[in-house]
């Protein structure tokens, strides 16, 4: 496969760096804003409300979720018939949300740690690199399951809203362009097989496969039918999970709301924070679009 003149490439690394320390600076300038708008004092308080025991239950229920997505990405790998245990892919899971949050510049760094985690523990660099690029892609198909839910809970709770017609039609764009993907990746289209090899490539550089090895583990995963099933199950019970810890912390801020509130604007919280995969971590976009989404439910 021919490689871009190394010149060419380093420019483009340069520019997307920049980019992204705009983005990161951008979206911390926004969240300051928002916490100085509301009140530093009040922020101060509703974290005091929380307390250490109320932030380790929230943690717990956080690491609770983390393992759920965990097994899917195991169950996607083979499950039982898997070269490692579902411990493994747990870890490797806890790793790559870690590194999406810890090391925000890059929209891959997340999947570079996740991926070579469970390569330290008998995992192929195939493997891990065709069933990441499967997971993601489930656990993207399960969003938009919770997002339908959570636009439905929206039409039920608050009918008139401005929010329902505009989240459909973004709701079937984001469909379409998921089944989309999904279809390029198990008709081993050419486009795909140069994407996934690059990935290798970038997220792991010690693998030695071609695109066609790739392509086969790939299709491998989403013939094991069970396996891909419990992998979106486990994702959508893992979104169910986050929307419960929002659920327990705004209890102990002494901000209660219904379980379909929350549910609500998580769902439409994770969608846009999806939409704007531009800004690195959605840094401020998410802080924004609970503002906004959280006042309408007073």
């Amino acid at each position: 496969m021919p490689r871009e003149p190394a010149s060419l490439g380093a420019t483009r690394r340069r520019a997307y760096e920049a980019s992204a320390v705009i983005s990161v600076l951008a979206g911390l300038a926004l969240a300051m804003a928002l916490v100085v708008h509301f009140g530093l004092s009040e922020v101060g308080a509703a974290l005091r409300a929380v307390g250490g025991l109320g932030l380790v239950a929230i943690s717990a229920m956080h690491l609770i979720a983390s393992a759920a997505m965990g097994l899917g990405w195991w169950a996607v790998a083979g499950g039982r018939q898997a070269t490692a245990g579902p411990g493994t892919f747990i870890w490797g899971r806890v790793m790559r949300d870690a590194g999406s949050d810890v090391l925000p510049l890059s929209q891959v760094v997340g999947f570079v740690l996740g991926a070579r985690a469970i390569t330290l523990h008998g995992v192929s660099a195939v493997v891990a690199a065709a069933t990441t690029v499967v997971d993601v892609t489930l656990e993207l198909g399960s969003q938009l399951a919770y997002t339908a839910l959570g636009l439905a809970l929206l039409l039920q709770l608050r009918p008139g809203t401005q929010f329902v017609v505009p989240g459909f039609i973004g709701l079937g764009v984001a469909i379409a362009v998921v089944a989309a993907f999904v279809v390029a990746q198990r008709s081993g289209a050419h486009l795909l097989d140069h994407l996934s090899a690059r990935l290798a490539r970038d997220w792991l550089d010690s693998v030695a496969a071609t695109a066609g090895a790739l392509q086969a583990e790939i299709q491998k995963a989403y013939a094991r039918r069970a396996g891909a099933w419990g992998c979106f199950l486990a994702h959508f019970v893992a979104w169910i999970g986050v929307a419960t810890q929002v659920w327990l912390a705004l209890q102990l801020m002494g901000t209660p709301l219904s379980f379909g509130s929350i549910l609500v604007i998580e769902s439409l919280v994770y969608a846009i924070r999806s939409a704007a995969f531009f800004v690195p971590n959605a840094i401020g976009v998410q802080e924004a679009a609970y503002v906004v989404l959280g006042a309408g439910f007073g």
